[in-house]
Order: C-alpha cells, then structure tokens, then sequence
C-alpha cells in the first residue's frame, strides 16, 4: 500500500525491495518490467523506471537492455547457479530482423546469409515482415523489443520518414543495424551497398557503349537514401564522361514497385505511364533502372510499342533473380547479398557486446558488381 508521504519511485522501490529480500522474487528470478510495473501499480513509467534504478544501484537487480531485470545472484551462490539468469531468458542470443518484404530478386538471399550467421554463432533469429507499411514495421519493432531480443536488424520502410520506435532505439542505444538506409545526421551503424558508385558504374557502362540520351526510372526518391545514392551516381557518371544529364528524361514517379502496391491495375499504369514517355521522347537510347521490376515493366513497354531490347533500346538495373541456362538475362547490377548478411550480424555482435559508452556506430558500403546480360548493347547496332 502507498504511503503518500513519499515519492511513488521510493514506494515502490521499497515494496520490491521488500518482495526481493522476502523471497517472493529469488536469485536469478526477473521481476516485472517497467510497462509491466506501472500497470500494476498505475503509475508511470518515469516512476516505475527510477524505481528499478535504485534497485539496480543497490545491487539487488541487475538490468539486461531488451531482456529485463533479474534479481542477482549472491556470490555463495555464484556456482551453484551459474547461468540461472540467461536460462530464465533464454538459451542463445535472440535477434530480431524486420524487413519489407523479400523474393528471389533482392532479399532472400540476405534472409539466408543472416540466419546462416546466427546458425553458427548459435542464436536464434526471429523475423518479421513490414510490407513497407510504416505501423506494421512499429509494431514489429515494439513486439520483438518485448519479447527480449538482444538486438534488431532493420530493412526500413520506404517513405520520408524513419520511424519513431527506430530513433527511440538509437537514443536508448539499443543494439540495432539499418539495412540498405541510414538515418541523415544520425550516428547508426547501418550496412548496404555503395549505391552511389554502383550506378556510377552501371551508368558509364552505358555511356562507353556510346549511349548519350538515358532516362532514369525511379520510384518517388522522398528521402529514401539507397535511391537517392543511386541518382546521385547516375549523375555523377554522365560528368565525369562530359555528358549533359537531360532530367527531362527521367520517370521519379513509378509506385507499382512499392510495398504493398505491386497489383495488375498498378503495373498497367506504370507500363503505360512509360510507353508514354518513350513517345515523346522517341531520342532515348537505354534506360536505367532503379529496381528489377521496374525494369520488367519497362521491357514489357518496350514490346508493346513494337521495339525490341537492346536493339532499339538498352536497360539497365540493379538486382536480378537467377535465370536458368538460355534464359533472357537483364544487365544488371548485383549486391552481394551474402557478404552483406554476414557483415550485418557481425556488426551487430559487436554492438551487443560492447559496453555502452564503447559502441562507435558505424556506417558500411559494400560494392556491387556488374553482370552484363541481354539487354544492353552499343547505339551503333541500332536500326
């Protein structure tokens, strides 16, 4: 029972105190979280909180971010129960990874080389699927925070925004890694491919074939930083060779692609919304891709104006499922996915394992590399 004359933090200090000393709590037990604490009580967090941190000062308790607190072990006991707290948690670290979406193309190849990683380290993985909707991708986070896991490892939403249980993450110093994103003026370690230099290369690929006249086609770029790199090379490419960037040429507007919005009436507007586009602009020689679907649909625009790839246009893209021998093959430009897994759970070890004040967030760029399929050629073969 409350005793008014004290603060609410100090009560229930003192009554789990006394819980603990009692025995209602034992050594490696947890005791109840702070969102667990404040609804017991109705009080708030900021109490249940300071409450916990005087326990945890005392020594009574000791605090495992994303896991909870457990009662601690008494010295004399040490051997006896070794251990006894991680098994009230869990065996093995637990990571969460929250992604948009995956297929053959991009992503499962990534999916594959982070649970070979947590295979041999022995931890568990436990994933989650967004579909690029920004309250599911919330939610995600929120539910694998609460059932304790050791750190995340986020692909994040396409959008203008990161969102609000991410920079919470990053201001509590949880454990966390960005996939192909990283947040602007924001120190977070984050993994992805060099997208600048990528399209810089798939780019000048095109313009050595003596293409001079090359649209971009993107989805809206709204602060989506692996896009924004990737316009960013393609610009870069075209003034190292001299070559003047005509943005009249550009398509930022194709939506099909996003999650959740790759449905037939959706593809059929954004083939359509390209066909019109090579109308007027009948002096386009190749076309970059910002993604392989998009490249799908200009190919299918492609066909249904009655040219052919690459004879009367090249394309370009990043990403690419793998094709079966004699298979039409776009060029394009792989991630490596697998490096990239492997490098996301190493980080993320190293985060986990540090002590707070050692964590040195850190940004990596893996390059890409360039396969030369089908769908490319020189402009002098054209008829």
């Amino acid at each position: 029972m409350f005793v008014l004359s004290k603060p609410l933090y100090e009560v229930l200090y003192e009554n789990l105190k006394e819980d603990i000393t009692s025995g209602v709590y034992k050594e490696g037990d947890r005791v109840p979280s702070e969102k667990e604490l404040s609804k017991q009580y109705d009080v708030s967090r900021i109490t249940t909180k300071k409450a916990l941190e005087l326990l945890a000062g005392e020594g009574l308790i000791i605090r495992h971010p994303g896991r909870g607190s457990f009662v601690k072990i008494s010295s004399d006991n040490e051997v006896e129960n070794e251990g006894t707290i991680e098994k009230n948690v869990h065996a093995a670290p637990l990571i969460g990874l929250v992604i948009t979406d995956f297929d053959d193309s991009y992503g499962t190849a990534l999916i594959s080389s982070i649970e070979k990683c947590t295979a041999e380290q022995s931890c568990f993985l436990v994933l989650r699927r967004s579909f690029g909707m920004p309250d599911l991708e919330e939610k995600a986070i929120r539910e694998l925070v609460d059932l304790g896991v050791d750190g995340l490892i986020i692909f994040p939403s396409q959008g203008e925004y990161f969102s609000e249980e991410i920079l919470k993450l990053v201001l509590n110093k949880f454990p966390l890694v960005l996939v192909d994103r990283h947040l602007k003026g924001i120190s977070t370690a984050s993994v992805s491919t060099d997208n600048v230099e990528a399209a810089r290369i798939g780019t000048e690929y095109l313009l050595e074939l003596g293409h001079r006249h090359i649209g971009i086609l993107t989805p809206p770029p709204s602060d989506t930083t692996a896009l924004e790199d990737r316009i960013e090379g393609f610009i870069q490419a075209h003034a190292e060779k001299g070559v003047i960037v005509d943005r009249e040429l550009w398509i930022n507007s194709i939506t099909s692609t996003l999650p959740n919005s790759y449905r037939p009436p959706n593809i059929k507007r954004d083939i359509d919304k390209i066909k019109n586009h090579l109308i007027e602009h009948p002096e386009i020689t190749a076309l970059f891709a910002a993604e392989y679907y998009i490249a799908l649909m200009t190919k299918e625009a492609i066909r249904e104006l009655g040219l052919r790839v690459p004879e009367d246009i090249s394309i370009i893209c990043f990403d690419s499922p793998p094709t079966h021998i004699g298979e039409f093959q776009l060029t394009y430009l792989a991630q490596d996915q697998e490096k990239m897994g492997r490098k996301v759970f190493e980080l993320l070890m190293k985060l986990q394992n540090k002590n707070d004040q050692d964590i040195q967030p850190k940004r990596v760029l893996l390059d890409a590399s360039l396969v030369i399929g089908n769908s490319t050629a020189p402009v002098s073969i054209k008829k």
